[in-house]
């Protein structure tokens, strides 16, 4: 293994792609490390949805501030290396090499023992700690959660603040099919002592989330409650609103993200850095929150693209995602014509994930499938379309002659779906 293609080649041979949610190998993984994790200071971010624009929101005021942020996230969108960054750049070629080279005889003795043989994210996560403790040496490291967050390999690490942003159906045949079940899985991030912020507002939900955290005797800042968005109001590059919460307010905050649900993720964001500054004397300022929050952005999420015709990429994949997408259309794409390409995993029932954009002006919809086992046939997806005439196409190629032979010049193409089919088509976009 002396090349990163090497590297990435034997990451894809030896790890297994069976989902086995546990921590054991990662706990022996890190040991054999050394417990790199120990010697990092982390924020540790869950929920269904928004953790990729809350992990941003916290990255670029730290940055404005001229502390070195990691992030840890999943999936990528442009380049595989994205998933382990400092300061938004991805590891290089060579310290991936590195780091595999030093995780790799500790995975090859874990594979052997009954646990069985690591998953690629188990992987990922111990090379990310070894990454951050023994080369980048970031002053705080965000941590997203791969899948739920109990049994996540992330919740190895014991971070100094917690974020769940919201509960909503995803992954049920691993994480349970009710939202109380759901919820129990995500408040798992949820330690001992270890306070936590949550944008949750559905009653169920947050009775399980609650309940978590005073079992482990964890302070829990709640949306609504400790914390609020006032006077929200969307513009043509984003939103602006003001935070109000029992340590401080902040008027008139400007982010460049589409969609009204990015403004709670901004404002869970700001209710970490409240907490950080008061108990760990975080040097980030309101000046750098206000600049830091206007740069925040995050790929394959309400991306938007000055192109002809136009283009909205955004990974909503599954039913809240999707509603999510809706509103976003109606606040700033209002009645504009739309031309929707979709593509997701099979698991996915497309009747309801495509439900949203019953209402809305869709001149044509297109299903396509993407590379990977998980991902759903475009003819299943069309015959299951609540979208009339919805039309399955055999590549990107093709739906994107069609488009632009049926597109006017106020039309607007969304490309929606799973992260690894928007990852695909901003690959063939390219």
């Amino acid at each position: 293994m002396n090349t990163y293609e090497e590297a990435r080649q034997w990451l894809n041979d030896f790890t297994t792609s069976d989902i086995r949610p546990g921590l054991d190998r990662v706990f022996m993984m890190l040991e054999g490390l050394g417990n790199p994790e120990r010697r990092l200071k982390g924020i540790h971010v869950g929920g269904t949805n928004g953790k990729g624009s809350t992990t941003a929101f916290l990255r670029e005021p730290m940055k404005e501030a001229g502390l070195v942020c990691g992030s840890f996230n999943s999936p990528s969108v442009y380049d595989y290396r994205e998933r382990i960054a400092v300061n938004g750049e991805s590891i290089s070629e060579q310290d991936f090499l590195e780091c595999l080279k030093a995780v790799k005889p500790v995975a090859e003795s874990v594979a052997k023992t009954p646990f069985g043989t690591p998953s690629e994210f188990e992987v990922l996560t111990v090379m990310a700690a070894h990454y951050f403790a023994a080369k980048a040496f970031p002053d705080v490291v965000i941590w997203e959660v791969g899948l739920g967050g109990r049994l996540d390999s992330t919740n190895a690490i014991y971070p100094m603040i917690s974020v769940i942003t919201n509960i909503g159906h995803d992954h049920q045949h691993i994480l349970g099919e009710t939202i109380e079940d759901i919820a129990r899985e995500k408040a798992g991030i949820i330690k001992s002592g270890v306070p936590a912020v949550t944008c949750e507002t559905n009653p169920a939900a947050l009775a399980v989330i609650d309940r978590a955290a005073s079992e482990a005797n964890a302070k829990l800042y709640r949306m609504t409650k400790d914390f609020n968005i006032v006077g929200a109001e969307s513009n043509e590059h984003g939103w602006s609103f003001s935070f109000h919460s029992l340590l401080s307010n902040l008027n008139d905050l400007d982010i460049s993200m589409l969609g009204r649900h990015q403004t709670k993720n901004a404002a869970a964001a700001l209710m970490v850095f409240r907490y950080l500054k008061m108990y760990y004397a975080l040097p980030v300022e309101e000046e750098h929150i206000r600049t830091g929050l206007k740069k925040a952005v995050w790929p394959g999420r309400l991306e938007y693209r000055e192109t002809k015709p136009p283009i909205l990429l955004d990974g909503a994949h599954n039913k809240e995602g999707m509603e999510s997408l809706a509103e976003a259309l109606k606040e700033h794409f209002h009645d504009r014509p739309i031309h929707l390409i979709v593509g997701m995993t099979k698991e996915k029932d497309p009747e309801e994930l495509l439900c949203p954009f019953v209402d809305l002006p869709v001149s044509s919809a297109t299903a396509l499938s993407f590379d990977g086992e998980r991902a759903a046939k475009a003819e299943t997806i069309s015959e299951n379309s609540p979208l009339n005439q919805t039309q399955p196409l055999p590549d990107w190629e093709t739906a994107w002659e069609k488009v632009q032979s049926q597109a006017g010049t106020k039309d607007i193409v969304v490309i929606a779906g799973s992260l690894y089919f928007i990852s695909e088509m901003v690959k063939k976009m390219k």
